[in-house]
């Protein structure tokens, strides 16, 4: 906000936060004064309804207590028509010289009426004593006891506490009644003469901030016109010293402030210039030597330019041998297995073809993953529904002669009819591979357990083992170049193609490795994986 303001401005911003500030002191002190008078206004009100409460409780009993009195005196020799009819009128003559401010009431329960009313305030504009709800309640309600209520009616009587008591012998419920309206009306007065007061106190609070603000903004302007005419002194040096080799006069700046700045900016000026003169010859000298270094880089550059161009062709001319050696590769790897299958049809089997067999198998089954790496980025595979368990079994049965050369038994565990929806190739270099992993590091003499079955509407595929050695970290198995065994030979490439395919086809791996047993557990999503 105050990026591009004056001093004056910045000063002026000042001056009305301060004002908002004291604006917000007066709301606050304000609203803790009308706090404060809430305050001792309900105390005040609470007060007052205890202490008349108190007071027509007390009033009430001393006229229940008088009309026993009587009654326990003359009951035997005057009638109680006429008994009653004194009663009444003592009570009227005792409430006529008093001045309390109440309202006494007598209702005989047997004619269901107020047989006697004395009110010594003003109402005569009041109509009823109370509403009918509120009468029966009370009425009902009222024992020997005593009975203490608030009136609250919604007709235009007032509010009023009330306090009854029933003379059983005759069953008159007599009662006492004073109105909180007097509580009221002098919490308004005192109300509306705070009102008076705070406003009077805003007013001079208000008009002193005013006279300040602008006394503040006289003070303001000329600080300013100071501090802007030693600021135009300063502006002008510059100006001229960026020119040439000028200093500033220490009397021409009439704040201490500002001559104390006045050295520092002599000092800096000449120090500036001998820079100045310095760069320049050195200037000179680096143009000279950008010159040179173009020339060198560019030199360099043709030679990267050449040796990028060699390196592109022999990586091209490596591929293309790549590619050739595993064309060449299949040719002679047939021929050799179809022998085999010859041999064994006319000479039988023997340990020694076998052996052979089962290495001419690995050596089919690593060049079928060089040529799935070489071509995977260049062909689609189409799927196709494919009965996964005889898919399955004919793999085992290719491994089967490797297995017994490596002194392992491949147990199945297969669920007949699992369809997938799958491509052939992808599912024999996950298959393939996995099983060659298993003959190659299980524990000697040990059996190897494939089991494939559907778990919760998934098609799991499961690779158990005998462990030789418990798998540390079974993340970085799946990434070429990372064996666990530093015996084994091998690029391992093969876990690199089983996480490359599912990957793609969004298939979970779990692998679960500890020192009696290792677990390759593969879950297809059978509905995700249908196309």
């Amino acid at each position: 906000m105050f990026k591009k303001n004056s001093i004056t401005s910045t000063y002026i911003w000042g001056l009305v936060i301060m004002f908002f500030f004291v604006l917000l002191f007066i709301v606050l002190l304000i609203y803790e004064e009308y706090n404060d008078f809430d305050r001792e206004a309900q105390m005040f009100r609470k007060s007052y309804v205890t202490q008349h409460r108190q007071v027509i409780e007390n009033n009430d009993k001393r006229v229940v207590d008088f009309i026993s009195y009587e009654y326990a005196q003359k009951n035997k020799y005057i009638s109680k028509e006429l008994l009653q009819k004194e009663v009444l009128q003592s009570i009227w003559q005792l409430y006529v010289q008093k001045d309390t401010g109440e309202t006494l009431f007598v209702y005989d329960r047997s004619k269901k009426k107020f047989i006697m009313i004395w009110r010594n305030e003003e109402q005569s504009q009041h109509k009823m004593l109370f509403d009918t709800t509120f009468l029966n309640k009370l009425i009902n309600n009222t024992n020997s006891k005593g009975l203490s209520a608030d009136y609250n009616s919604s007709s235009q009587e007032l509010p009023a506490l009330v306090y009854t008591k029933e003379f059983i012998p005759w069953g008159w419920i007599v009662g006492v009644k004073v109105s909180t309206q007097i509580i009221e009306t002098e919490i308004a007065q005192k109300k509306a003469e705070l009102k008076k007061r705070l406003i009077k106190l805003m007013m001079e609070i208000l008009s002193l901030g005013v006279i300040l603000f602008g006394f503040a903004l006289i003070w303001a302007w000329i600080v300013h016109y100071i501090i802007t005419k030693q600021v135009s002194t300063f502006r002008e040096f510059f100006s001229k010293a960026s020119q040439k080799h000028i200093l500033i006069d220490e009397n021409e700046m009439m704040l201490t402030e500002f001559k104390s700045m006045v050295g520092y900016v002599n000092s800096m000026v000449d120090e500036i210039h001998k820079r100045k003169n310095r760069l320049q010859d050195m200037n000179a000298l680096l143009e000279k030597k950008v010159e040179q270094k173009t020339h060198d880089l560019y030199e360099k550059n043709l030679l990267l330019e050449q040796a990028n161009l060699y390196s592109q062709s022999l990586i091209k001319a490596q591929d293309s041998f790549i590619k050739h050696s595993i064309h060449e590769v299949n040719t002679p790897l047939s021929v050799i297995l179809i022998h085999l299958d010859i041999y064994k049809m006319k000479y039988g089997i023997n340990d020694y073809m076998s052996k052979i067999e089962a290495a001419t198998k690995m050596i089919a089954t690593i060049y079928d993953d060089l040529t799935y790496m070489v071509k995977k980025d260049r062909i689609e595979y189409n799927k196709e529904w494919l009965n996964m368990s005889d898919f399955l079994r004919a793999r085992i049965s290719f491994f089967y002669e490797i297995a017994s050369g490596n002194k392992h038994k491949i147990l199945q565990d297969i669920k007949d009819e699992m369809m997938i929806y799958f491509n052939t190739l992808e599912l024999q270099r996950l298959i393939d591979n996995n099983i060659s992993n298993a003959i190659k590091y299980a524990k000697k003499d040990s059996d190897i357990i494939i089991k494939l079955y559907e778990h919760e509407k998934q098609i799991v595929l499961e690779f158990i083992t005998v462990t030789k050695n418990k798998i540390e970290d079974v993340e970085k198995i799946f990434y070429p170049f990372h064996r666990e065994d530093s015996t084994q030979i091998g690029l391992g490439l093969g876990l690199e193609i089983v996480r490359l395919i599912c990957d793609r086809e969004n298939i979970n791996i779990s692998v679960r490795s500890t020192d009696k047993e290792t677990s390759f557990k593969y879950i297809f999503d059978n509905n995700r994986n249908s196309g």
